[in-house]
């Protein structure tokens, strides 16, 4: 904390009567970084608690003694991923004077980042995520970029979209992954990436990506269609990454299940954003087109499977 700060916390002391003018505008005094630090950016989707703690750690802080230092109040006690910080309106803007960011743009940035609550006090709150909703870890040198070398750890709820770093060939799709997976030793992973980004600009994009993705997850969970292959290239990643064999809370088929289906979900979700209008194209003729994007010499499906009653009862 600067001098600036110490001195207006004693004069709040000695003059009781001056003590709401004077806390009002401490939080505006901003400490000094640490030497060689600079401002702190949030990473896109970045979860709040993740990107408080980086910017503690650039003031040599905890992450209680930053948003003490800022005016906001914190209830009970968590870490991420398995809990996300909820800050009041208040606190978001006494957060982002202290980050010195745009209000608008850290909002933008961090999707966790307020609750609608119309309470004008500073204060934060931890809030317990379920599974489903734990964020990931975000690409070890993009966080140690936008970091300033001060850490590599950060954690993000990734869009969709964005599963894989093209850029550094990391991921991670499972927030119960304590490193990084590495990808470089998967090519298509990052071609698979690039063909997402390209297919986003369909109108379709988003109903056919959900689609495609509960399609190619039970395909999987099942062990169909694509089994040799999502087993080769599960192959490839787990003798890339030691670290997926000693996780011990999930396997390695469960832990890279989004990652290995990942291609072949985006091939898919292409297909079926792009299949011509019933009734002028049978089921079969579907099926057929389905197959050469996925690169399979045929596709029969059962009455069952998902993609034929995708294709039969719910499409038009």
């Amino acid at each position: 904390m600067s001098r600036t700060d110490v001195t207006a916390r004693d004069a709040a002391t000695a003059v009781p009567a001056q003590r709401s003018a004077v806390t009002t505008g401490a939080w505006r005094q901003i400490p000094s970084a640490a030497p060689g630090v600079f401002g702190v950016r949030p990473l896109p989707g970045e979860a709040t608690a993740s990107y408080v703690q980086r910017l503690a750690g650039a003031y040599r802080l905890t992450l209680p003694q930053l948003l003490d230092g800022a005016d906001i109040t914190l209830h009970p006690h968590g870490t991420p991923p398995t809990a996300e910080l909820i800050l009041t309106p208040g606190a978001a803007r006494h957060l982002a004077a202290l980050a010195r960011i745009p209000l608008p743009h850290l909002t933008r940035a961090l999707p966790h980042l307020s609750d609608a609550a119309h309470s004008t006090a500073a204060t934060a709150r931890w809030k317990r995520l379920e599974a489903e909703q734990q964020p990931v870890l975000a690409c070890t040198l993009c966080t140690r970029h936008q970091s300033h070398g001060a850490t590599h750890t950060a954690w993000i709820h990734p869009p969709p979209y964005r599963l894989v770093c093209p850029r550094h060939h990391q991921a991670a799709p499972d927030p119960r992954l304590t490193s990084t997976i590495h990808t470089w030793a998967v090519p298509e992973l990052a071609a698979a990436h690039h063909t997402h980004q390209r297919l986003l600009r369909h109108p379709r994009a988003s109903t056919a990506w959900t689609t495609a993705r509960a399609i190619t997850t039970r395909w999987y969970d099942h062990q169909q269609h694509l089994t040799h292959r999502w087993h080769t290239r599960l192959g490839q990643l787990i003798a890339t990454n030691d670290h997926l064999t000693t996780t011990g809370s999930a396997s390695p088929a469960l832990l890279t299940r989004d990652l290995v289906i990942y291609p072949e979900t985006g091939a898919l979700a292409r297909a079926l954003a792009t299949l011509p209008h019933q009734p002028r194209h049978t089921t079969d003729d579907a099926l057929a087109l389905i197959a050469r994007r996925l690169g399979l010499a045929h596709l029969t499906p059962a009455v069952h499977d998902p993609l034929r009653a995708y294709l039969t009862h719910t499409r038009r």
